[in-house]
């Protein structure tokens, strides 16, 4: 046996005494376990993402796959700047308090307590432009980067901030930070397209006015970018990953259109964007989204001849709106933490955390404080920033990079032949297929093939909501794209119930009845208690019925959610795959007998009928719909 504690050359071999595997005896040891036969039995295994990509479980390296090259080298995948993000990266927060007292003194909290740059959300319910010198008296112009966000009024904004500036005696040269002018954006938003603001505007897109800032920025303020490419409508509206960066894209094309008409060159127009992209909590994807829209906005300089620095995209990544969850809202903080996590690996170059409890409300101190520390634990504690592009050669990242910018390139593409972004927003193009996204993706929950821990999966029964002050979102119309949370649906389920507890005095109620002792009928009450706590739906255990011929197998029932049950408006009869029909039926007309109005079953075969019964439970079922109706039985007003 080779001696491997003492190797003959500076290459250290892991498991050097062992013959080298191959794939193929992996596959046949895979087949083995999981029972299927073929050329590639660990398909069984993939997983398919939104984009329709598929999740190997095994992946080794492959000298075909594009190389990613160098950090801070085109196509940038590695990274923007050569040393990607180490040492951190920038911490980004968002403030728009419509009380400019308020608004300043938590810029003023989050600067003290970490925050490198601000993000200010401004006019209707949000912070009064004509506040911004009041909300910005505390701030240093020269350290502090600022950028804006006020929708259809970015050119007034963007006056206001210049005005600002220069009141203060702050050099041009000095200011940092991005105009947010984003008229695509608004119209994605709100179904409108901002007003014309210039005479050269007269198409009313704002196109001309974001332009006309651009080339301003270009010649007069050169830390200052003046276009913003925001993808988080695309995101918020339920779009994929590959969605979102297609959309986003193709925004950013039409922008450099737009300055390009204008007078600037190719390689400034390219330096007066900046994109904004959402991190989920799945670190993987977000990673890989990252990485893909570097490379593919790569591509797009090189078609329009820029080679140099400027090609590299600069990013803004901020934790998902749509992840957020009103209830048992303290899962937030992971979710952030994880989506923190990969957007720094991914490269972000700044990055916001929403508090945790922004989608109640106003944040309160606390949950500012924590967002802006999600950032200082990953940097100062975890070290995450000590490495540049820690996930470069990982084949998974690596693949699932190249294949997600595939399939946004060619979601890019067919925005394009429609005639572009706005067109393709006006036509409804983009709607439609968003509107597809989302209901794969609220179909899947509703199914329970994903889960929103804390509402969807381990409700937190019987919390007490948090109360915030109201926060204005006036970036939403009926006539944009809509902005969703993944967890509305089963929350909306969750207000029903306590409103009718409210109105009654008792929460909405049901009866499991189980075929007998069992522990497989006890087993499945505990599987249906679970399946309608997410409704905020209390279950009871009724005595299980002896059966004959059946001997108890286990130690009896307990109750799930109070005493032994009589008469009930809605009852679940509860009991093992094996039942035979007659005892189904036999507890079916036992329940009707006893009062029931809806009966339910949840045993025998689950897919032979239910004879007497309103429904079966069944695996992969709407649980959403299901769940509607049984509130409906109950008495829970919609």
């Amino acid at each position: 046996m080779t001696d491997v504690t003492a190797p003959d050359s500076d290459d250290l071999v892991l498991a050097a005494e062992f013959p080298a595997a191959t794939r193929q005896q992996w596959q046949r040891l895979v087949a083995k376990v999981i029972g299927v036969d073929g050329d590639a039995p660990e398909r069984k295994l993939a997983t398919i993402t939104g984009d329709g990509i598929e999740i190997e479980p095994l992946y080794v390296g492959d000298a075909a796959r594009p190389a990613p090259g160098f950090p801070g080298q085109s196509p940038f995948v590695r990274g923007r700047g050569p040393a990607g993000n180490r040492g951190g990266w920038d911490v980004r927060q968002r403030h728009q308090h419509p009380d400019p007292a308020v608004a300043r003194e938590q810029i003023k909290e989050d600067l003290e307590g970490g925050v490198s740059s601000l993000w200010l959300g401004l006019g209707d319910g949000r912070i009064p432009v004509d506040a911004l010198p009041d909300v910005l008296a505390e701030t240093y112009l020269d350290l502090a980067p600022v950028d804006l966000d006020a929708g259809a009024q970015f050119a007034r904004a963007a006056e206001a901030f210049f005005d600002v500036a220069a009141g203060r005696g702050v050099p041009p040269g000095a200011l940092a930070g991005c105009l947010g002018a984003d008229p695509l954006g608004v119209l994605a938003r709100t179904g409108v397209e901002p007003a014309p603001t210039t005479v050269a505007d007269m198409a009313g897109t704002g196109l001309a006015a974001a332009a006309d800032l651009a080339r301003r920025c270009a010649a007069d303020y050169p830390g200052v970018r003046a276009i913003v490419v925001d993808a988080l409508p695309y995101h918020e509206a339920g779009g994929t990953d590959a969605e979102e960066l297609g959309c986003a894209l193709a925004g950013g094309l039409e922008y450099l259109r737009a300055m390009q008409a204008a007078g600037l060159s190719a390689e400034a127009a390219f330096g007066q964007l900046e994109f904004r992209f959402a991190a989920t909590a799945d670190q993987f994807a977000t990673i890989a989204k990252l990485r893909a829209a570097r490379r593919v906005w790569a591509r797009v300089a090189q078609q329009c001849g820029v080679t140099s620095d400027a090609g590299g995209q600069w990013q803004h990544a901020v934790s998902s709106w749509s992840m957020l969850t009103r209830r048992d809202p303290w899962n937030n903080i992971l979710r952030a933490t994880l989506a923190c996590f990969a957007a720094g690996v991914g490269g972000a170059d700044a990055i916001t955390v929403a508090p945790f409890d922004a989608a109640i409300g106003q944040p309160d101190k606390l949950a500012r404080r924590i967002a802006r520390n999600v950032h200082a634990l990953l940097v100062e504690e975890s070290h995450v920033a000590r490495v540049i592009d820690p996930a470069g050669g990982s084949w998974y990242v690596e693949d699932l990079t190249e294949r997600l910018a595939a399939k946004a390139w060619a979601w890019f593409q067919e925005i394009e032949r429609s005639g572009g972004l706005r067109a393709a927003l006006a036509a409804g193009l983009v709607a439609g297929r968003l509107a597809a996204s989302r209901e794969r993706r609220r179909d899947a929950l509703a199914r329970r093939r994903e889960a929103v821990t804390g509402v969807s999966e381990f409700p937190l029964i019987g919390e007490t909501l948090l109360s915030r002050q109201a926060a204005d979102r006036p970036d939403r119309s009926p006539t944009g794209l809509p902005r969703i949370r993944w967890s509305q649906w089963h929350e909306e389920l969750r207000d029903r119930a306590d409103a009718h507890a409210l109105a009654t005095g008792s929460p909405p109620t049901l009866t499991l009845s189980p075929l007998d002792a069992s522990r497989a009928s006890v087993a499945r009450t505990g599987q249906v208690a679970a399946l309608l706590a997410p409704a905020g739906i209390i279950t009871i255990t009724a005595a299980p019925e002896p059966a004959a011929g059946r001997a108890p197998d286990g130690a009896g029932t307990t109750p799930s959610g109070g005493p032994s049950a009589g008469p009930a408006s809605v009852v679940v009869v509860c009991g093992s795959a094996d039942a035979s029909a007659d005892e189904v039926r036999a507890a079916v007309d036992r329940a009707r007998e006893q009062g029931a109005s809806t009966v339910v079953v949840a045993a025998g075969d689950p897919q032979g009928p239910a004879p007497g019964a309103d429904e079966r439970i069944i695996d992969d079922m709407d649980v959403l719909a299901f769940s509607g109706r049984m509130l409906d039985a109950l008495g829970a007003r919609r």
